[in-house]
């Protein structure tokens, strides 16, 4: 049953442009991502050789969403969102200038390299969830699936699918100029921001919160929204279960039981990407064609495939093709569901928390990562591949009753409708009041084995 879509309305003065601009800066910024992360490891490599050295620079980089995002969120509820986003630029530019400087004067230090991967990571995680919190305040609401799907697209496009590959390329020719060009896209970005139209910051509070009571309602408002919720815990498992994925697959592809070379291992990877960009561009009409429902739950279908595949099919090179066609069905559905889910998030979260409310959901969501890709790991030391992208198959399988039961027609049905101003939860209640219809429905959990099985 397709889902009802929200009337055309005519567009506010300077919202196409907003929505071209955060479309636009997406895609230089998510570059230059992309090369810092390729040049910051292998200029650390050109200072050691050991692998905890260069491997650190990754840790680093990512620490900050473990330790900094619930916080972050609490600023970006309290300042304007936009002077967050160009804050973040500037700092990754003068940590990247820094850098630059020291490698054309031939002198750069593993210090340096660490506090510029901390500071390009802190400023990823200030740029994600302000990012995330801004397309309500800069485009309408008829235009949001189509803004979050382009965003997705260059998302998925410029930081791994190409970016990669440019990073790759530019680090060949030389560290000065891959970290000019680098320096040079957070420039654009800080100017492209400069052009937006609106006003970005919410509306002060009459009372005066802590910054853990901040927190602290943000977490609520997550687990309290039985949709929300189980939102999160159902991506935290397929995160789960790409990062096994991604884990495993270098070493079960290259030199291990698949036998592929390194290009067939590259076609892998850019089936992975290809399908992202695609899951993109169709999303709109599968939504129209089907449902958002049932777009959505194309994600658990893919993640499904992406495991199973090398779980079932037996380890030769010709199983490849295989593989690689569940990786594309895998990369459709993650950024259909991305589109879908940030629009949900974006038609049920108040405007003044989805920035306390994006960080604890990326929290819940990712918190599977690093956990199931050394599960995975073991699993395949212990016993076998097929063990290990099996065992995260099952997790797939155990999804399906949870979507079905919460990610009901009528729960989509009431997002796709009218924007409305949404209402933080009252304390010890849901966030759809003590009486409406919502609440009565969201008042009972899942079972605990239907909501706990796993993390993505």
């Amino acid at each position: 049953m397709a889902t009802a879509q929200p009337t055309v309305q005519a567009d506010p003065p300077g919202a196409r442009r907003n929505e071209w601009i955060l479309v636009i800066f997406t895609g230089t910024t998510n570059i230059a991502d992309a090369v810092a992360r390729i040049a910051l490891p292998l200029l650390a490599a050109q200072i050691s050789r050991s692998p905890v050295v260069v491997t650190a620079v990754a840790a680093i980089m990512s620490l900050p969403w473990l330790v900094a995002a619930l916080h972050v969120g609490v600023f970006v509820d309290r300042m304007d969102r936009r002077s967050l986003l160009m804050g973040a630029e500037i700092a990754r530019m003068l940590s990247v200038g820094a850098l630059l400087v020291a490698v054309l004067a031939a002198s750069p230090t593993l210090a340096l390299i660490y506090a510029a991967a901390l500071v390009i990571g802190l400023a990823d995680v200030v740029a994600g969830i302000a990012g995330a919190s801004i397309v309500p305040s800069a485009v309408p609401k008829h235009r949001w699936e189509t803004a979050n799907a382009r965003i997705t697209a260059l998302e998925y496009l410029f930081n791994g699918f190409a970016g990669q590959p440019i990073g790759g390329f530019l680090v060949a020719i030389g560290f000065g100029l891959a970290l000019a060009v680098t320096g040079f896209a957070y420039v654009a970005g800080a100017v492209l921001l400069l052009l937006l139209v609106g006003n970005f910051k919410v509306a002060a509070t009459a009372r005066k919160r802590s910054v853990n009571e901040d927190i602290r309602e943000g977490l609520q408002f997550l687990w309290q929204h039985r949709l929300l919720r189980t939102m999160a815990l159902l991506i935290a498992i397929m995160a789960g279960c790409w990062a096994a994925w991604l884990a495993l697959i270098p070493v079960y592809a290259v030199g291990g039981p698949l036998g592929l070379d390194e290009r067939q291992y590259g076609f892998l990877l850019t089936c992975l990407g290809a399908g992202g960009v695609i899951g993109t561009v169709i999303v709109g009409p599968v939504n129209r064609w089907i449902g958002r429902r049932w777009s959505m739950f194309t994600d658990i279908v893919g993640a499904f495939a992406l495991v199973a595949a090398p779980a079932l099919l037996p380890a030769a090179p010709s199983s490849a093709w295989v593989i690689g066609a569940a990786a594309f069905i895998a990369g459709a559905g993650g950024t259909m569901w991305t589109v879908n889910s940030r629009f949900i998030t974006q038609s049920l979260v108040p405007a003044d928390m989805l920035g306390r409310f994006s960080a604890a959901s990326r929290l819940v969501a990712w918190g599977m990562t690093p956990v199931a890709a050394i599960l995975a790991g073991i699993l395949a030391q212990v016993f076998s591949y097929q063990v290990a992208f099996g065992f995260f198959a099952v997790l797939c399988v155990l999804l399906i009753y949870p979507f079905f039961k919460v990610v009901t027609r009528e729960r989509i049905a009431e997002v796709d409708g009218p924007a409305e101003p949404a209402a933080a939860p009252a304390p010890g209640g849901g966030p759809d009041g003590g009486g409406g219809a919502g609440a009565a429905d969201d008042g009972g959990d899942l079972p605990e084995a239907a909501t706990t099985g796993g993390s993505r």
